[in-house]
């Protein structure tokens, strides 16, 4: 049996003025475990003068999970959540029954060339907890349980593998890992989790007779032993989880399990009755369906 079941490239995005590579939702696979949206953000180099500057945007019915590998992004929200997000620390965002936030360089960091690099996912939440209160987590780098296994370092950014458990408290069962595989390593995926999937941030991984290349999501057979073999150095997640029993709707910021319930959050964006973010009077418009 081919232990690879889905192989999804990642398709180039323009979030205005930066690119990023998405992978997921694809047409025909919107979710792996939990995990509904997944890009790529770089690796890019921000020039002096400029930055980022996501404006104000909703969510409802997921997590959020900013994840960087080099840079810096100020995160604000509606809850009035004002700091920096910052390499290999974990920044959950429960949106619940609806949150708002904005994604920017800092002043101090549009005065010189600022390379971003990092993954930006969200998590669907289970049906019984869509409108449950919105937060915001922080999680510093030193938080997270590392180890090594036959020379492959590991972080547990969420859920339990290879014995750690990640501080990052859950909703549904979900793993999320990132991989720094040394040229010649090879590494177990675990099994323990009925969905799962492999992403090479950069390098490459081959898993039986095939290579996932980098930008590539590998999304594996349930049940199937999944041994990494890499032939440079690598750096990859692994991620996945519990799917659930209903099925997820997405449009643009909002995931439910309800399509009259993304209808609202359109015509609440519209008619602002979301929170603001404090001190933040630009928004980004409800885009066209």
């Amino acid at each position: 049996m081919d232990p690879i079941l889905d192989l999804i490239p990642g398709r180039a995005r323009d979030l205005g003025g930066f690119a990023v590579r998405r992978v997921l939702p694809i047409g025909h696979r919107k979710t792996v475990g939990p995990f509904i949206f997944f890009d790529h953000m770089g690796p890019m180099v921000l020039k002096a003068g400029a930055g980022m500057d996501v404006r104000p945007h909703p969510h409802i019915g997921l997590a959020t999970v900013t994840y960087l590998f080099e840079g810096r992004i100020q995160h604000r929200d509606s809850l009035g959540n004002d700091l920096p997000i910052e390499p290999l620390a974990v920044n959950w965002m429960t949106a619940g029954r609806g949150i708002v936030h904005s994604e920017r360089s800092t002043p101090e960091d549009r005065l010189i060339d600022q390379p971003l690099h990092g993954i930006q996912s969200w998590v669907a939440l289970p049906a019984t907890d869509e409108e449950c209160e919105p937060s915001f987590v922080h999680h510093p780098a030193a938080s997270l349980p590392q180890t090594e296994i036959g020379g492959v370092a590991l972080r547990i950014i969420a859920g339990t593998a290879y014995g750690l458990a990640s501080p990052v408290a859950l909703l549904s069962p979900t793993f999320y890992v990132h991989a720094e595989m040394p040229a010649g390593s090879t590494l177990a995926v675990p099994d323990e989790y009925e969905e799962r999937a492999v992403y090479p941030v950069n390098g490459r991984v081959r898993i039986g007779g095939r290579w996932v290349e980098e930008g590539q999501l590998a999304v594996l057979a349930p049940g199937a032993v999944v041994i990494l073999h890499a032939d440079a150095a690598t750096r990859l997640m692994l991620l996945g989880g519990a799917p659930f029993p209903e099925e997820r709707h997405i449009f643009w910021n909002f995931v439910s399990s309800r399509p009259d319930r993304i209808e609202q959050a359109k015509q609440d964006w519209q008619a602002q009755r979301f929170a603001a973010v404090p001190g933040e009077t630009e928004f980004i418009p409800l885009p066209s369906p």
